[in-house]
């Protein structure tokens, strides 16, 4: 089979307050024309359809849209699953009824053990779960996280296969020695860090989602898509697209697609970016992040820029008493922990004692609490 091998659409997703649903609807209908120029036998899609558990009306009618089109009219079948992101249980809603026009959606764990197949490939759709799932469905009380639950979670799909068709693994979760991008959301509490490249080898192909960049893992079997746009600053070098995928004998290429807007840096004075032999020259409808050199205080900076470029997404001086530099390092900083590790991190600084386990435990719970209703968009999200 021919496969297209795309993820972490992040529907309702905004850029610094920007709306992005018409960026995502152009880029969506970009991946529909290359399934098409492919003549795919399946699209994969692996999780976070949604930006929020709870999506916004308008990011629901584009996500139905754009199943019904890919689906009913085009007549591909679809195999999705849910992501970190994503609720399972809205997501779900209509699910028993997709299989009849061949769109797999699978929310739930127990659901995982269950091959698709189609032609001679068994695909397993592994969504993103928390231990607590797989203690339950193993009833195992020692799965305190997925690291102890994926290797049971692989064992069993691996009793199911059929050795004379190809296996395709699609799965949300983060591989350890992957790399990281600041749009995504840090997620220790879930158990998304750190799953053994080596549990992925019985696989012909690992079609995985999560990570926004398609180069984050180079395993033999598996890759990131990546998301389909630039999500944030730290993505603006990276070449969005899809993976297209030969089940039979795992090889794989990548099709780009090209944003409706672009994210670009820009680093000059006051004076060039109103100079307009300046701005001709560059696409002003980009998304900007500006490093500005000029010392002096501008009066009505931001209104001045926005009458030339609408889609402004931060402004920073390039030679102030901190520089540019300097100060993006400590955000990184911060955003390379995670939000238990902050949180020890503000309970030492406060009551100079470390968290007891108990302590350790609350926040766990509701940390997945928030993670659950949504807040992690808010809570967590690194821009």
């Amino acid at each position: 089979m021919k496969v297209l091998h795309t993820a972490d659409w992040h529907i309702g997703k905004k850029l610094h307050g920007y709306d992005l649903l018409p960026d995502q609807a152009y880029i969506l209908d970009q991946i529909k024309k290359i399934a098409k120029e492919e003549a795919v036998d399946a699209i994969v899609i692996a999780g976070d359809l949604y930006d929020r558990s709870v999506p916004s009306e308008e990011s629901v009618r584009l996500l139905n849209q754009t199943i019904a089109d890919w689906n009913l009219h085009e007549g591909f079948p679809l195999l999705a699953i849910s992501g970190n992101h994503d609720s399972a249980t809205r997501l779900a809603t209509g699910a028993p009824w997709f299989n009849q026009a061949n769109f797999h959606l699978h929310t739930r764990l127990a659901e995982a053990f269950t091959p698709i197949e189609m032609a001679d490939t068994q695909f397993y759709l592994l969504p993103y779960f928390e231990p607590v799932d797989a203690r339950i469905y193993f009833e195992d009380p020692e799965l305190r996280t997925i690291q102890q639950a994926m290797p049971k979670v692989i064992q069993k799909i691996e009793e199911s296969f059929d050795p004379a068709k190809s296996h395709v693994l699609v799965s949300h979760f983060f591989v350890a020695g992957s790399s990281k991008t600041d749009s995504e959301t840090k997620i220790e509490v879930g158990g998304l860090d750190g799953i053994n490249g080596t549990l992925l080898e019985a696989f012909d192909y690992v079609a995985l989602g999560h990570l926004h960049g398609k180069d984050a893992l180079k395993l033999a079997n598996a890759r990131y898509s990546g998301s389909p746009l630039k999500y944030s600053l730290s993505e603006k070098d990276q070449t969005k697209g899809v993976w297209i995928v030969e089940t039979e004998t795992g090889e794989f290429t990548f099709r780009e697609v090209t944003p409706l807007h672009e994210i670009q840096e820009l680093q000059t004075s006051f004076a060039s970016l109103l100079d307009p032999t300046f701005y001709s020259a560059i696409d002003r409808e980009n998304y900007l992040s500006i490093l500005l050199e000029d010392r002096a205080v501008i009066p009505n900076l931001m209104n001045q820029l926005r009458q030339v470029y609408p889609r402004i997404i931060q402004v920073e001086r390039a030679n102030g008493f901190e520089t540019a530099v300097e100060a993006r390092l400590k955000t990184e900083n911060i955003k390379e922990k995670s939000p238990i590790a902050l949180t020890e991190d503000f309970f030492m600084d406060v009551s100079q004692n470390e968290l007891t386990t108990l302590q350790k435990q609350w926040i766990e719970e509701g940390l997945h609490t928030i993670l659950k209703e949504g807040g992690a968009s808010e809570c967590f999200r690194r821009k």
